[in-house]
């Protein structure tokens, strides 16, 4: 009950922070102005300055993780999950390059009021570039696994949980203050009356793709397992509803693990194996729904959506991070800031933008998560138990 209202009061001061941004910035003087633009810029330094360090922390220990449990099984789970993701963000991408220039999103920001100078900086460097900490992380991890330096793995796991608390104790509070300030800006300027409209018709194309993406995965897990996926996704409907209430699929097992269990098409053993490391390591609705959304803002504020290359690199690296996100609220988006800015260009109010968008459905992006993961199931059924000889051992 604790975590699920710590992840109420998270949106809910997103929300709020966007509301009272709003207001101050259609009523707000150029000397009030100049105090939010140098807040927003110290509190912008600060989060990223935590960026490498979060990538390192996350992805390096999860390799070693996986290499130490590796099996047939679980290694499988993992690619379907990465594949799973990588498959959204991709259907995500073509859409967005289909559908995106047709949304008349406002690209033309002439006759907008200037925003004032910075009347204070603090700059904060951070110790490493985003893709340098992201070729560290991966280095650090391959090689503790390839030495079996169970001393560096230690660490790795403490620096783990030791960014988790910077996250939950530095970078979650300060977030809604960052994005009031973003928003404060953006209604000064005169844009958020040009970008509400579109974001709101975003947010719909975003969770008509969730739908489609889950109709894929059940398809593609009927049809592995030779199994009826009606016989598994008839059964969901209470985890969806419930990861929508509790943002969190760590929140919503145990409501999952009931569903699932009582799906005649999955065997006990595998609902015990797949869905706890599903609401891990699965993330395709997240990751659907921040790619069409980094697209839309790219658009918005830079002018133009990213090239196809950069698209394809940014779609294959943002599934790994999407197995690694760290487990607190909006961890996928958390996880992929090195990515955004690193290989999408993004500076301090895209990621603004993206990350209070991305609150606004976080819910449902978490339902769709949980209700994947019961597709992975009945693929890995019809993998290692076509015929019922999986026992939970070999799980």
């Amino acid at each position: 009950m604790t975590k699920r209202k710590s992840e109420f009061g998270l949106i809910f001061k997103l929300l709020l922070g966007i509301a009272v941004g709003a207001g101050i910035g259609f009523t707000a003087g150029e000397s009030l102005m100049q105090v939010v633009v140098s807040i927003k810029y110290v509190l912008g330094q600060l989060i990223f300055y935590t960026v490498p360090l979060v990538i390192v922390a996350f992805i390096a220990p999860a390799i070693t993780r996986l290499g130490q449990n590796a099996n047939r099984m679980l290694l499988t789970a993992v690619g379907i999950a990465y594949i799973s993701s990588v498959g959204a963000a991709t259907m995500a991408c073509v859409a967005g390059y289909m559908i995106i220039p047709h949304l008349s999103v406002p690209t033309n920001m002439s006759g907008l009021n200037e925003l004032p100078k910075v009347l204070f900086k603090l700059d904060i460097p951070a110790v490493m570039p985003v893709m340098t900490a992201l070729v560290t992380a991966v280095v650090l991890g391959l090689a503790s696994l390839w030495t079996k330096a169970q001393v560096m793995q230690k660490l790795l796991d403490e620096l783990e949980g030791i960014m988790m608390q910077v996250i939950a104790r530095v970078v979650i509070p300060v977030l809604p203050f960052f994005i009031a300030a973003t928003f404060c800006e953006l209604a000064y300027e005169g844009s958020l009356t040009l970008q509400l409209p579109v974001f709101l018709k975003v947010i719909v194309l975003v969770l008509l793709g969730h739908f489609i993406w889950l109709t894929v995965l059940y398809g593609i897990g009927g049809i592995i397992s030779g199994r009826n996926p009606l016989d598994v996704v008839r059964y969901y409907p209470p985890a969806y509803l419930t990861a929508v209430g509790t943002m969190s699929s760590a929140a919503t097992l145990p409501v999952s693990l009931s569903c699932a269990s009582r799906s005649p098409a999955l065997s006990k053993n595998m609902v015990d194996f797949m869905i706890p490391l599903g609401a891990t390591i699965h993330l395709c609705g997240s990751v659907l729904t921040e790619t069409f959304f980094a697209m839309t803002i790219s658009l918005m504020l830079y002018g133009s959506m990213p090239s196809i290359g950069t698209m394809i690199l940014f779609i294959t690296l943002f599934g790994f991070f999407a197995i690694g996100a760290p487990g607190v609220p909006g961890g996928t988006v958390m996880a992929s800031l090195g990515i955004v800015v690193g290989v999408l260009g993004f500076d301090p109010a895209g990621v603004a933008l993206l990350v209070a968008i991305f609150a606004l459905q976080d819910s449902f992006g978490t339902a769709c998560n949980v209700t994947g993961d019961g597709a992975i199931a009945l693929m890995l059924e019809g993998i290692f138990n076509r015929k019922g000889e999986l026992s939970r051992q070999e799980a």
